[in-house]
């Protein structure tokens, strides 16, 4: 994706990954430009520097095969995010 596309995805994303009721990833982490975050999980910067896309969307879809003792829910396992919402979650995570 490129230009105006990636943009809406990153978008996106970041309405996910701050809304409460669906991906709430404020509940546990910290990240720029976020109300209210929590503390259980890392805070989420400089992530495309540390992780590969490939890498995002399996911690996003279920990091328990990588880690089995997370608390991190499994958003693609347990349906809470669709494969497109992880996807955007994931652009919007490597702007961070």
């Amino acid at each position: 994706m490129a230009g105006p596309a990636q943009a809406q995805s990153v978008a996106e994303g970041q309405k996910l990954a701050f809304e409460r009721s669906k991906g709430n990833c404020l509940t546990c982490h910290v990240i720029k430009g976020g109300d209210l975050p929590g503390t259980i999980g890392p805070e989420l910067s400089g992530l495309k520097a540390k992780y590969s896309r490939d890498e995002l969307i399996a911690i996003v879809s279920d990091e328990t095969k990588r880690n089995p003792l997370t608390v991190m829910p499994p958003f693609g396992r347990n349906r809470i995010l669709s494969e497109k919402e992880i996807s955007a979650v994931v652009d919007f995570l490597q702007t961070l």
